[in-house]
């Protein structure tokens, strides 16, 4: 699709679409999410057969994942403002195993350690981190589980040295 086709396609439909998002977010939101789709609409490869559809599709998808990721980010400011410690932030009697954690992230291949961190410090879904990533969900889901499964080996070696 051309940047003219789009242009007509944004003209069309995209005051309507960002009244469409605002069920779930608010203007600006709104307009950042439509914007959003428009250059996914850009970048696909091949043009969706009912591209309306696609972009109402996509506006809703997009809207209701911008509603997660605030609500993700609400909690944590609101752990915070309450004095919880946040991933990797240890006590005093915890700091040693803190940073071994860190270490072992440290470890992993790139595109483990990416979906580590996007899923944890990230606060994203699985579904979330796939689209980052450009992955299939069950990719991102295989490398989330032999991340996780290294560094617990990794991390019980590290306990029978230090029991020694």
């Amino acid at each position: 699709m051309g940047p003219e086709e789009l242009s007509g396609f944004y003209e069309a439909w995209g005051a309507r679409l960002q009244l469409y998002a605002r069920q779930w977010v608010g203007a600006a939101e709104a307009e950042d999410v439509v914007q959003e789709v428009f250059m996914r609409l850009l970048r696909e490869h091949k043009q969706p057969t009912n591209v309306k559809a696609w972009l109402f599709r996509a506006v809703r998808n997009g809207s209701i994942s911008q509603v997660r990721k605030e609500k993700g980010r609400r909690r944590f400011r609101e752990r915070l403002a309450e004095g919880e410690p946040g991933w990797f932030e240890a006590e005093a009697g915890d700091l040693i195993d803190a940073a071994t954690a860190q270490q072992l992230l440290e470890t992993l291949p790139q595109e483990q350690r990416e979906v580590v961190t996007l899923r944890i410090w990230g606060q994203m879904t699985l579904k979330e981190v796939a689209e980052i990533v450009g992955e299939p969900i069950s990719t991102v889901f295989s490398r989330y589980q032999a991340a996780l499964e290294t560094m617990r080996k990794k991390m019980e070696i590290s306990c029978k040295k230090k029991k020694d």
